[in-house]
C-alpha cells in the first residue's frame, strides 16, 4: 500500500476507533446505578472479609446461626441483629450451601400511608427495604448486590408476598417481626424448606403495632422450648451504636 492510501485509511480507523469507544461509554452509562456509588461511599471496606463479634452475645447469636436451621434473634435497637443475620446469609451464599437470599421484613406503615408515595409497588417498598439493602451492599458492594437481585440470587420481599411458598436452599431472614401478628410469624415460619436456614430478628418493645397484636413475643417464648430451634436474646449491654442508645433505652 502506497503511503497516500496509507494516509487516507487513517481517518477511517479513527472513526471506527471512536465509534467503539462511544459505544462502551454508553454501554457503561446505562450500566450505571445511584444506589450503587451510594452504597459503595457508605460501606465500610474494614469489616468486608471477616466480621467479628463484638459483645458476648453477638459472639452467642454468630454461634447459634450457624448450629440451628432456625434462629430467633430478640433484642433491643442497635445489637446487631439484622446485620450478623445478613452476614451470615452472604456468607452462606459464597460458601455455596445455600442457592439463594431471601430478606423479608412487613410493611408496617407507622403513621404514613403507602397510597401517599410515588412509584409502582417495589418503589413504594423501597423506603421500608432500605435497611435490607444498606446491610448487603456493606457486604457486597451496591453494584453486585443489584446484579444478584436482577438475577434472583437475593430476593428481598414484604411479608405479605411470603404466603403459599417454600423456600429450598435458601437463607431466609425475617426483619422486624416485632411488627408481625401471631398468624403471621406462624405463616412465615412454616415456609422452611429443605437445606435452609431462617433468622426472625426484632425487638418487641418497639413494635408499631397496637399492644397485644404482635405475635413475636410469644412466638419466642413457645419457641423456647424446641430442642432444635435456637432463641437468642440480647440485651443492652450488647448495643454497639452510640453509648447514649442504650442509656436512652433505661429510662424510656
Amino acid at each position: 500500500m502506497s503511503k497516500k492510501a496509507r494516509k487516507n485509511s487513517k481517518p477511517h480507523l479513527q472513526a471506527i476507533s471512536n465509534e467503539g469507544y462511544g459505544h462502551k461509554k454508553q454501554t457503561a452509562d446505562m450500566d450505571w446505578h445511584p444506589l450503587d456509588e451510594e452504597i459503595d461511599r457508605a460501606r465500610d471496606k474494614k469489616f468486608v472479609k471477616n466480621v467479628k463479634p463484638r459483645s458476648a452475645g453477638q459472639d452467642v447469636l454468630m454461634k447459634a446461626i450457624q448450629e440451628k436451621n432456625l434462629t430467633l434473634a430478640i433484642g433491643p435497637a442497635g445489637t446487631g441483629k439484622t446485620y450478623l443475620a445478613i452476614c451470615a446469609a452472604v456468607d452462606a451464599l459464597e460458601a455455596g450451601t445455600v442457592e439463594r437470599i431471601v430478606l423479608s421484613r412487613p410493611a408496617m406503615e407507622a403513621g404514613e400511608s403507602l397510597g401517599f408515595l410515588p412509584g409502582d409497588m417495589h418503589e413504594k417498598m423501597a423506603p421500608y427495604l432500605r435497611p435490607l439493602y444498606d446491610a448487603l451492599g456493606d457486604r457486597m458492594g451496591g453494584k453486585r448486590v443489584r446484579q444478584l437481585i436482577q438475577d434472583g440470587t437475593i430476593e428481598i420481599a414484604p411479608v405479605g408476598f411470603m404466603r403459599g411458598r417454600t423456600l429450598n436452599n435458601a437463607f431466609v431472614v425475617i426483619d422486624e417481626a416485632q411488627n408481625c401478628t401471631y398468624s403471621q410469624l406462624k405463616m412465615l415460619l412454616s415456609r422452611l424448606g429443605w437445606h435452609s436456614t431462617m433468622v426472625i430478628t426484632g425487638d418487641p418493645d418497639q413494635s408499631d403495632l397496637l399492644d397485644g397484636i404482635s405475635g413475636l413475643k410469644d412466638i419466642a417464648h413457645r419457641l423456647e422450648s424446641v430442642p432444635n430451634i435456637n432463641v437468642v436474646r440480647l440485651q443492652q449491654v450488647d448495643i454497639v451504636r452510640h453509648p447514649l442508645v442504650a442509656e436512652m433505652l433505661d429510662v424510656l
